[in-house]
């Protein structure tokens, strides 16, 4: 009955007009980004945090959310009627969906899509409904050891789960948790890294960071590839899927739900994770697996709830443990903290509008995407035939005006290019930015935690892994040990992916 309550109060935060207007700003911009390949969702909801500063915190992060799921919804379009995937979690879908736009099916692999993200989209806000109050007051018994220990595993799990190389991804790691350190020390006043160059001594600006590493290099890297849109030509009908298409989808639907639900959760797992494992989860319980590949409709329907399923659930371990399990959630970290707020178990007890409020507009954000995508697939169409190269520009001048309307310091745009191309580079050598940023976010609390726990220990190291003072630290660190082994044991490391693929 708690919970039911806490839902109604949600709902009363989210219905106001000015957070539907926020949520329905959101599900679009999401929708259109996720549509037009050569940006993504982290890089957007980076501009888009300079805009967000007047904005009240619980209108803010609505709308910021609804960027993030609605990327979801929006890639799936792309992928089916242009084989080209507007976000990276829709690479999967692009396979099947295509092919059956070009069997003059592409009607019904989106609704398909569509009906899935949404029935995915419905579980997942459930799940972060009733898992938000139980593991808040797990969260609630952390110490300063426990919580750094935990944001190690979160980082381990960043290590294990990250495409390529195991030594690439820790670099990675320790670059984030260096570039975290570099300003004013809070305590004793020094200045730390900035060999003495004053616009440093504030520290580097998390929206120059993720500005630079997703939206300068993601542009640079989509100017060195020739374009190639396999358009579908003929026009989308029969939005509507037929009662066989619905018995064949259905099972899909459930068990990439389930599957997207729980890798949501993990650290480093989310929505491109969900998606690849759907796959290839029906693939193998399929009763005709030659069909994938050649327009299978589990093919669509399993990859797309799982990836909806997984955008919702990222936002269980960032609302009540404070850490964010994904690059984008670490964008909304710095959202939070743009606007006063410490993510962790205290948002549900100090700030119950914001933390229901969000659950609740999750639940409104993906009506809306059913209601409005369908409805505009010939717009998303039009839009589609846009070349990038006329479309690279705005995306390059919004985001300069982003980065220094912030503290209007011309170099902050000048360190955003910089990253930009120290992003496009990594990119070139096989390095995945994403883990970078998960560090550089969790850098300074790490730090602070570490701090306070060596204080309280009087400077016994070995406090982190005292099972009789400190059992969850201890437990914590064990696992994130184990983890670490598996990821360089070179019988997993052969089998890794080590095509690059950028959330």
């Amino acid at each position: 009955m708690e919970l039911l309550a806490n839902l109604a109060h949600g709902f009363s935060v989210a219905v106001t007009p000015t957070n539907i207007l926020l949520c329905l700003i959101g599900a679009l911009v999401g929708t259109l980004i996720g549509v037009l390949p050569g940006i993504g969702p982290i890089a957007t909801i980076a501009m888009l945090l300079p805009i967000t500063y007047k904005l009240d915190p619980t209108g803010a992060l609505i709308m910021l959310a609804g960027i993030y799921y609605g990327a979801q919804y929006g890639g799936s379009t792309t992928a089916i009627l242009v084989n080209l995937p507007g976000e990276s979690s829709s690479v999967v879908t692009a396979i099947d969906g295509h092919q059956m736009a070009k069997k003059g099916r592409a009607g019904a692999a989106l609704a398909i899509a569509a009906i899935g993200s949404f029935i995915a989209g419905t579980f997942g806000t459930i799940l972060v409904a009733a898992l938000g109050k139980p593991l808040t007051a797990v969260a609630q018994a952390f110490g300063p050891a426990d919580y750094f220990s935990l944001m190690v595993l979160g980082l381990v799990c960043a290590i294990v789960l990250a495409s390529g190389s195991v030594l690439k991804a820790i670099a990675m790691i320790f670059l984030g948790l260096l570039l975290s350190t570099i300003g004013t020390d809070l305590e004793t006043g020094e200045q730390r890294m900035t060999f003495g160059f004053l616009p440093l001594a504030d520290g580097i600006e998390f929206v120059t960071l993720a500005m630079g590493m997703f939206g300068f290099a993601e542009i640079l890297r989509n100017l060195e590839n020739q374009e190639s849109r396999d358009l579908v030509q003929q026009k989308v009908t029969n939005l509507m899927p037929t009662k066989a298409d619905m018995i064949e989808a259905a099972p899909a639907m459930a068990r990439g739900t389930l599957l997207g639900s729980i890798l949501g959760i993990l650290p480093g797992g989310g929505a491109v994770l969900a998606a690849f494992g759907a796959y290839t989860l029906e693939k193998k319980l399929s009763k005709r697996p030659q069909e994938f590949g050649k327009g299978a409709i589990a093919g669509v329907a399993g990859p797309e709830s799982a990836n909806n399923a997984a955008a919702q659930t990222s936002f269980i371990p960032l609302l009540t443990l404070g850490i964010p399990p994904n690059a984008v959630m670490a964008v909304m970290v710095g959202a939070m903290t743009i606007h006063g707020i410490v993510p962790g178990p205290q948002i549900m007890t100090k700030q119950p509008d914001l933390f229901w409020g969000l659950i609740a507009s999750m639940w409104i954000g993906n009506l809306m995407l059913v209601i409005i995508n369908l409805p505009l697939v010939g717009l998303w169409v039009r839009l589609l035939r846009v070349p990038y190269r006329m479309l690279f520009p705005a995306i390059l001048f919004f985001c300069a005006i982003g980065v220094y309307s912030i503290n209007n310091q011309p170099f902050d745009v000048v360190l955003t290019a910089f990253f930009g191309l120290m992003g496009y580079l990594l990119i070139k050598l096989g390095f995945e930015p994403a883990p970078m940023l998960v560090a550089f976010v969790l850098g300074k609390i790490m730090e602070e935690k570490l701090r306070q726990a060596m204080l309280l220990s009087r400077g016994d190291p070995w406090t982190f892994v005292d099972f009789s003072k400190h059992p969850i630290s201890a437990g914590l660190i064990v696992v994130s040990v184990l983890l670490l082994i598996l990821a360089v044991t070179p019988a997993l490391r052969k089998k890794r992916d080590e095509v690059f693929v950028e959330e």
